[in-house]
């Protein structure tokens, strides 16, 4: 499990597992979603979300996983702009360090 710090000031936290971030690279969340000024402000969370529910809606199989990740992460009442960023940096990081486990493994 990781914590992402959710405001500048670091009093409040949100708690990321593996199946989270597991979830944003099986849907592809973060992809396109940030414009070429490369800035993460409340526009690019709401349209987060709404490609979120977009996917919820047109899903036609069993998606838990993204339901969760609603509920515990990108609708949580702490989740802002600043907790995205986060998120994102997590994410990458996340993947970086995962290619590096594939790359010693083969």
């Amino acid at each position: 499990m990781f914590t992402i710090q959710a405001n500048q000031s670091g009093t409040r936290s949100l708690n990321i597992t593996e199946e989270n971030l597991k979830t944003i690279e099986k849907y592809s969340l973060f992809q396109q979603l940030i414009d070429s000024n490369g800035i993460v402000d409340e526009s690019v969370l709401e349209k987060l979300k709404l490609n979120v529910r977009s996917l919820i809606a047109s899903t036609e199989d069993d998606c838990k996983d993204l339901l969760d990740l609603c509920l515990n992460v990108i609708y949580h009442d702490n989740m802002k702009a600043f907790g995205l960023h986060q998120l994102i940096m997590l994410y990458i990081n996340w993947e970086r360090e995962k290619g590096n486990i594939e790359d010693i493994e083969e």
